[in-house]
């Protein structure tokens, strides 16, 4: 059996899109010995991966398996899928993969994994070397129109001409990042062909509410950290910052999924989690007036958190220390989704089997964020696209060879 050149005549496979699930496909499978061609809408592939690499490249995290395929929530998702993807591609394998292209890596000691550079340009220059090592071609200021199904299949993209692939990998992205080509806009093409979808919603983002002018004079920029924050019954552990519109940081972003599903979302802080209710009171024995400042100086409130509860006067210490370990922010609701690190929303489970085929459509797969899957920051999306890219590609790369 042979791999044919990727021409209208001669059909080989197509990824679409150049972001990291498009790039580790078009890897995967041209490691296997497809004759791939890789499509983009941008002149240049890997926006997001540079945009991501900004913070460091978080490439992936060291917690164990089994904790770490629990970080991927979404509505529907097959029992033990993940758990199979990652043990396929997961945290070491992705370590791995950076060292063969000479980029070390080290661990954190939150478990986030970042290259010893800490950034992603030197990455993607070798990957995209090595790609075209492997024999793929790359095809810019693509942008896909539309699929005809068939044998083979027929893709259009905008002032060019269609083209046949024996086998198609879709990764698009989500809808976060426009900027970037990840804007969701394919939704509509497979929409029309029948294949279910949620719609877009921001996650891994900042919420809003309102601060009065006095908090932001004072708060405004400044971390609050080592807090336990709770929305309903789920519990993120970190940081918060104050910002003009609202929040952003680490633990909010992991209690998105639960505050959308909030009629009137809100968070509770405890500021002072190492503490008890009692602890605290023991630290105010001889308080009488001045409760919020002596609680600043005892307690060792940070600039932000004291502007915070000091939107209220405080007549006794029992109350302040109750404050202190549940304070209430009511939310109005996340920031758009073009400011988002990632999305959630896009194509139902229900449309895919377990090797991301779609299953009106085989011989087309999905990777990356195409689905409706959303996981916190700290290196799970980037893994999670690599997972899912490498499921993809393994099982298109058998829809595409012919006999000699």
């Amino acid at each position: 059996m042979l791999y044919q050149p990727m021409t209208r005549d001669a059909p080989g496979l197509a990824v679409i899109g150049g972001g990291p699930a498009g790039l580790r496909a078009a890897e995967v499978a041209a490691e296997a010995g497809a004759q791939v061609t890789l499509f983009d809408a941008k002149p240049s592939v890997g926006r997001k991966f540079l945009i991501a690499g900004k913070g460091g490249l978080n490439l992936t995290h060291g917690e164990a398996l089994a904790r770490f395929a629990n970080r991927f929530s979404g509505p529907d998702q097959p029992d033990g899928l993940w758990s199979d993807m990652l043990t396929d591609f997961g945290p070491a394998e992705m370590r791995q993969w950076a060292a063969g292209m000479g980029i070390e890596t080290f661990q954190a000691s939150s478990g986030r994994v970042y290259p010893t550079a800490m950034k992603a340009a030197p990455l993607l220059r070798r990957w995209v070397l090595r790609l075209r090592g492997l024999g793929v071609r790359f095809e810019m200021n693509h942008r896909w129109t539309s699929l005809t199904p068939g044998q083979p299949y027929q893709l259009g993209f905008a002032n060019h001409p269609s083209v046949a692939a024996g086998a198609v990998i879709l990764a698009l992205g989500g809808a976060s990042w426009p900027q970037t080509g990840s804007d969701g806009a394919w939704s509509a093409i497979l929409g029309s062909l029948g294949i279910a979808r949620h719609p877009w919603v921001a996650a891994n983002c900042g919420w809003e509410c309102e601060w009065p002018a006095d908090v932001l004079a004072a708060a405004e920029g400044h971390p609050l950290k080592n807090l336990h924050v709770r929305a309903e019954n789920r519990l993120a552990i970190g940081e918060l910052l104050v910002t003009r519109y609202g929040l952003e940081g680490g633990t909010i972003y992991q209690l998105g999924a639960v505050l959308r599903t909030m009629p009137r979302p809100a968070i509770a802080i405890d500021f002072k989690p190492a503490h008890s209710h009692t602890q605290l009171l023991d630290k105010m024995q001889s308080v009488r007036q001045n409760f919020l400042s002596e609680a600043r100086v005892r307690w060792k409130l940070s600039a932000a958190a004291h502007a915070i509860l000091a939107r209220k006067p405080w007549a006794d210490a029992a109350a302040l220390a109750r404050e202190v370990k549940h304070c209430v922010i009511e939310l109005r609701g996340p920031r758009p989704l073009a400011e988002a690190i990632s999305s959630a929303g896009g194509i139902c489970w229900s449309e895919l089997d377990s090797n991301l085929m779609l299953k009106k459509f085989p011989g087309v797969f999905v990777a990356g964020e195409m689905m409706d899957w959303e996981a916190p920051t700290g290196g799970y999306l980037l893994q999670g696209c690599f997972a899912t890219a490498t499921r993809a590609a393994r099982a298109a790369t058998g829809r595409v060879p012919y006999p000699a």
